[in-house]
């Protein structure tokens, strides 16, 4: 699978590598793809990952993956250009700078404004309910992290799951994309609780019987 990686930060750098090391073709996108740091990405990603521009890495992709911080988020979704038809997973929290809250909730989500930027893409929110640490190595003794998803599209939805299969991660379907509203405050208990003391090693588990 082709996969863009718009937001090269801890996030982003960790599920691209993970990614690229799993089989995919990742391409990482920068403002910068020559500076040092891309370049140490991208040599430590290995497999077939390379850089490109942010636009040039979304028009190369099938998945496009959206990791910026939530400032940045809406001149990152409109400078990548048309993304009609494209699949478009949404890993960002719309935290205040200092993540003691969320800048919006209960009626919207970042998750439906990334949407509305895009429109014709096919937005799934995944990944933004966990800290990076966990997404480098979800596995916990014998148990896997859950990681839950939400979208409109049922084959993005497969798409998502598969890649959050690859990792290691126990897919969750949320339900619509609606329901990123829940899991964005979902995102902040993690935050909340593994900077309150509990530290970073955390991870929810969803149980059935």
């Amino acid at each position: 699978m082709k996969i863009g990686i718009v937001g090269s930060g801890h996030v982003g750098g960790t599920l691209g590598t993970r990614w690229a090391q799993a089989g995919h073709k990742v391409i990482f996108g920068s403002r910068d793809p020559a500076s040092e740091a891309i370049k140490k990405l991208v040599a430590g990603a290995g497999g077939t990952a390379k850089a490109a521009t942010q636009k040039e890495a979304a028009a190369a992709s099938d998945v496009v993956l959206l990791s910026t911080p939530w400032a940045a988020a809406r001149e990152a979704v409109e400078a990548l250009g048309d993304l009609s038809g494209k699949i478009l997973i949404d890993a960002v929290n719309p935290f205040l700078r200092d993540f003691s809250a969320l800048e919006l909730g209960t009626t919207t989500s970042a998750a439906e404004q990334v949407a509305s930027w895009a429109p014709g893409a096919k937005v799934v929110k995944a990944f933004n309910t966990i800290g990076f640490n966990v997404m480098a190595n979800p596995s916990f003794s014998e148990e896997k992290a859950v990681l839950f998803y939400c979208g409109d599209d049922p084959e993005a939805k497969k798409v998502a799951k598969q890649l959050a299969g690859d990792l290691g991660f126990d897919a969750v379907d949320a339900g619509p994309l609606t329901r990123a509203r829940l899991l964005e405050p979902f995102a902040l208990l993690w935050v909340s609780l593994a900077f309150g003391g509990m530290g970073r090693e955390i991870a929810f588990k969803l149980l059935k019987r």
